[in-house]
C-alpha cells in the first residue's frame, strides 16, 4: 500500500504540491518516458549520430584538399559547422515526434490525465535536448579523432557547446509547432528538409560566405545559423585570421544567438502550448 494511500485512509490529508512544483513533476515525467523510448529504440540514436559523423569523414577527408578556406585550417572551421548542422537537424525529432504520437492517438491518451497541458511539450524538447547533447558529445570525440582542437579557455568552450544546445532547445519548439500543424510524421521530415536544407547549407558552415554568388552571400552573412556557427567558431578559438563579414549578425554572433534563441522561445513556446491545448480540446 502506498504512502499516500495509507494517508487517505486514516484520514490525513495529503501534502498538495503547488503549480510549479506539479508542472514540473508532469514536464519530468513526460521527459523520463521519452528518454526510455529512446533506450528501447537505440536505433534512433544511432541514426542521429552517424549523419554528422558522416559529415565529419566526408568533409575532413574526401574534400577537405578541395576546399580552401582563408585564414585557417579547413578542419578547424568545418567542425563548428558540422555541430550547428547536427543540433539543428536533431531539433527536428520534436516535429516528428510530436506528429507521430498525435497519429498513434497517444496525445489522446495525454489528455485523459490530470497534468499541465504543457508537460508534453516541455518533456518532448527536454528529451530531445538530452538527445542532442550525447550528439554533441559523440561529435565532439569524432572531431578530436580528425585533428581538431579548441584553443580557447574550458568555460569558453562549455559556453560555445551551451550555446548550441540552447539553439537547439529553442528551435525544437519551432519544430514541435509544425509537427502538431502537419498529418504525419513523413510530412514533418518532408517539410523540416525543405527549411533546413537551405539553412544549412546556405550558410558559412562549409564554405566562406565571400565565395558564394552575391545573393547567396547575402542570405548566408544574415542567416541565423551561420551566426551560430560563428558563434562556435569564436568560442572554440577555431576562427584564426579568417576574414569576418561586415553584416551585423557576423560581427556580432554571439549575441545575435542569444537574442534569437530568446525570440524564438517567446514566440514559439506560446504558439506550440496553444496549439497544443486546441488540439486536446477537439
Amino acid at each position: 500500500m502506498s504512502v499516500l494511500t495509507q494517508g487517505v485512509r486514516s484520514g490525513i490529508e495529503p501534502a498538495r504540491m503547488s503549480a510549479g512544483a506539479m508542472w514540473l513533476s508532469d514536464g519530468w515525467t513526460v521527459t523520463k518516458r521519452n528518454l526510455i523510448k529512446i533506450k528501447r529504440s537505440p536505433d534512433m540514436l544511432i541514426f542521429a549520430v552517424l549523419q554528422p559523423i558522416m559529415f565529419v569523414l566526408l568533409f575532413s577527408q574526401i574534400y577537405a584538399g578541395s576546399i580552401q578556406v582563408q585564414g585557417t585550417d579547413y578542419v578547424q572551421y568545418l567542425m563548428a559547422g558540422i555541430f550547428a548542422q547536427t543540433v539543428v537537424f536533431g531539433s527536428t525529432f520534436s516535429g516528428a515526434s510530436m506528429a507521430q504520437d498525435l497519429k498513434l492517438g497517444i496525445i489522446d491518451r495525454f489528455r485523459t490525465l490530470p497534468m499541465s497541458s504543457s508537460a508534453v511539450l516541455i518533456g518532448r524538447t527536454v528529451s530531445d535536448l538530452v538527445l542532442n547533447a550525447i550528439s554533441m558529445l559523440i561529435m565532439i570525440g569524432t572531431g578530436f579523432l580528425v585533428g581538431w582542437r579548441v584553443n580557447t579557455s574550458v568555460p569558453e568552450f562549455l559556453a560555445g557547446v551551451g550555446l548550441l544546445l540552447l539553439f537547439s532547445f529553442a528551435f525544437s519548439w519551432v519544430m514541435a509547432l509544425l509537427g502538431m500543424m502537419v498529418k504525419s510524421a513523413e510530412t514533418i521530415n518532408n517539410a523540416s528538409f525543405m527549411i533546413l536544407f537551405p539553412l544549412t547549407f546556405i550558410s558559412n558552415a562549409f564554405v566562406q560566405p565571400q565565395n558564394l554568388p552575391a545573393p547567396l552571400e547575402t542570405f548566408a552573412n544574415w542567416n541565423p545559423v551561420s551566426a551560430l556557427v560563428q558563434a562556435a567558431r569564436e568560442l572554440f578559438g577555431n576562427v584564426g585570421t579568417a576574414p569576418v563579414p561586415d553584416a551585423w549578425p557576423m560581427q556580432n554572433a554571439i549575441p545575435t544567438v542569444l537574442i534569437g534563441a530568446v525570440l524564438m522561445l517567446a514566440i514559439f513556446v506560446p504558439l506550440a502550448v496553444k496549439k497544443y491545448k486546441s488540439i486536446s480540446s477537439r
